[in-house]
């Protein structure tokens, strides 16, 4: 089941440039910089960081919210039999796995 807030998605045009505004002008931490994986989060907060995601604008829907499990597979099957209405099915990508579902009203969030 869903365990914890994962990550919060903003879109950015330059994600080195708005971790450095975060950092500076928030008095942010810089967590994690990879290739298209930086986050942000306030000194000493421990919980949701905030991914920098340098890309167009997130699709229609996409909250850009993402929940945590320790077991993406069998979350999956658990809410597919509740009749959660997954967007993407459980994939791995290289630098992770996902699933995406909707609610009710079309807002689409992370599983990872």
């Amino acid at each position: 089941m869903i365990k914890k807030m994962g990550s919060i998605a903003v879109v950015v045009r330059d994600e080195k440039k708005a971790a450095n505004w975060y950092k500076t002008k928030l008095g942010f931490e810089i967590k994690s910089t990879m290739e298209h994986w930086v986050t942000v989060v306030p000194k000493g907060v421990r919980g949701p960081e905030i991914h920098l995601c340098k890309t167009k604008p997130l699709e229609k829907g996409n909250t850009g919210i993402s929940f945590t499990t320790d077991d993406l597979d069998k979350t999956y099957k658990e809410l597919s039999k509740k009749g959660v209405k997954f967007t993407v099915k459980p994939k791995d990508e290289g630098w992770g796995a996902y699933a995406m579902f909707a609610d009710l009203d079309g807002n689409v969030f992370w599983l990872s």
